[in-house]
């Protein structure tokens, strides 16, 4: 039996690499259904500042094609609060890059008191969008 039921996790998945592949194995080795939130093109403009490459479709169908993952759903705001509102799970799985900002400090405490485990998992070095997007520019 897995440790949590509902697990859910959160990304832009731009330039799908190993470091996406490895938080969602690690996910959901934890949990039994994992619900993975993808980050709309509007989302992404909003607090990242630039458009993602690949279109919002297209990476929900690539993560709705991994095996760990369950069910896909937009993510059209960052407010964790209104996605366990709608999809009422039980752990939060988040890369460990995150682990001591502001942000996750508050929802972790949040989270605590509202018996929603807040997971976070390492980090894969040296892979990220940003870096693989700077490769392709540079060639």
């Amino acid at each position: 039996m897995k440790q949590f039921k509902t697990g859910y996790t959160t990304g832009v998945f731009d330039l799908f690499h190993v470091g996406h592949l490895n938080i969602l194995q690690k996910a959901k080795e934890l949990c039994e259904t994992l619900i993975v939130g993808v980050s709309t093109d509007e989302l992404v403009v909003e607090y990242k500042g630039k458009k993602p490459v690949i279109s919002h479709a297209d990476r929900m169908a690539i993560v709705d094609g991994v095996r760990y993952v369950d069910r896909v759903v937009p993510q059209i705001n960052r407010d964790k609060w209104s996605a366990w509102n709608e999809l009422r799970f039980d752990a939060m799985f988040v890369g460990d890059d995150w682990k001591g900002t502001p942000l996750f400090n508050q929802l972790d405490k949040e989270f605590s008191e509202g018996g929603i485990a807040l997971v976070y998992l390492p980090y894969t070095k040296g892979v990220s969008s940003t870096i693989l997007r700077e490769r392709v520019l540079l060639k």
